[in-house]
């Protein structure tokens, strides 16, 4: 059993930066990967940012060199800086964790959701 809680969104201008973080708790061993999703209205959920507990990461081509995904295993926290935003990234911005591994559920975590918003 994990829980996730997403926190960090906002708006911001164009051009601006916001840093997503996404804490994780209970059987925080279980969780395998983490990653970043984003939902915009009429749109499809889509992988934003991924990174392994090896610290392998994968980026979508729309955020390449503007997000960075990251991890603080000692606050099971991961974070998603985000520079350089345009109002293309606004949405709805979710934390997932992929549960795997002996005595673990294999199952998906989500969190609640964080509204980003960039304005012109």
């Amino acid at each position: 059993q994990v829980q996730l809680v997403e926190s960090g969104g906002g708006m911001v201008q164009a051009g601006g930066s916001l840093r997503l973080s996404c804490v994780a708790s209970g059987d925080t061993i279980c969780i395998s990967a983490m990653d970043w999703y984003r939902q915009a209205p009429g749109k499809e959920r889509e992988l934003v940012a991924l990174i392994t507990n090896g610290g392998s990461t994968y980026y979508a081509d729309s955020v390449k060199g503007r997000f960075t995904i990251s991890r603080d295993n000692a606050k099971n926290t991961v974070y998603l800086q985000m520079n350089s935003l345009n109002p293309e990234d606004t949405a709805v911005y979710y934390c997932n964790a992929s549960g795997y591994g002996t005595d673990c559920p294999v199952q998906q975590y989500w969190g609640q959701g964080t509204q980003v918003t960039v304005s012109s």
